[in-house]
């Protein structure tokens, strides 16, 4: 069996199971177009929430993520690879997207973490479109985590999940 058959049966499976979860969203006041900010272990949970909705999205290059691409594809995402270090350039299509009006959505603590420790990227992007950083903030129903440097959460098909938007306020540690 050839490795890209082997990508494209598991993302057509993974988008299936993905497609099963049932989503409630509370969004705030003033929600628009911005940059939807997610942890890394919510990846499932948020493909879920903005499936079907033209979001642009950045996956990294890894051979994980081209799994995940294809998966976010499948979906209705459009997808740019890279990552706030690797591929920084990419960054700039997001921009782009932004300011065109557009939803564009990648992981506050990027591909390898540290985990709930926010990069530089989704600030960037903000910052430079004008457009308001989300912070997509998930409550599962049945799930599980995996043992990885994110603790990866993967939510049970048919199982529902909690979406709550909030606008992401980055908090300066050094101010009294």
């Amino acid at each position: 069996m050839s490795a890209d058959f082997k990508v494209k049966f598991l993302s057509f499976l993974a988008a299936l199971w993905i497609r099963s979860l049932r989503v409630r969203f509370s969004v705030p006041e003033g929600y628009g177009p911005g940059v939807l900010g997610l942890w890394h272990q919510d990846l499932l949970a948020s493909c879920a929430a903005f499936k079907d909705k033209d979001v642009h999205v950045l996956i990294s290059e890894s051979g994980d993520g081209e799994l995940f691409a294809k998966t976010t594809e499948r979906l209705g995402y459009r997808v740019s690879r890279g990552s706030d270090t690797h591929g920084s350039l990419n960054v700039r299509h997001l921009a782009k997207t932004l300011k065109e009006g557009g939803f564009v959505g990648m992981a506050l603590d990027g591909p390898k973490g540290p985990a709930l420790e926010v990069k530089p990227g989704s600030l960037w992007l903000s910052q430079v479109s004008g457009r308001p950083l989300w912070q997509i903030c998930v409550r599962y129903g049945l799930h599980f985590r995996l043992k990885t440097w994110d603790n990866f959460i993967v939510p049970l098909p048919l199982s529902t999940i909690d979406v709550q938007i909030k606008y992401f306020l980055e908090v300066n540690e050094n101010k009294p």
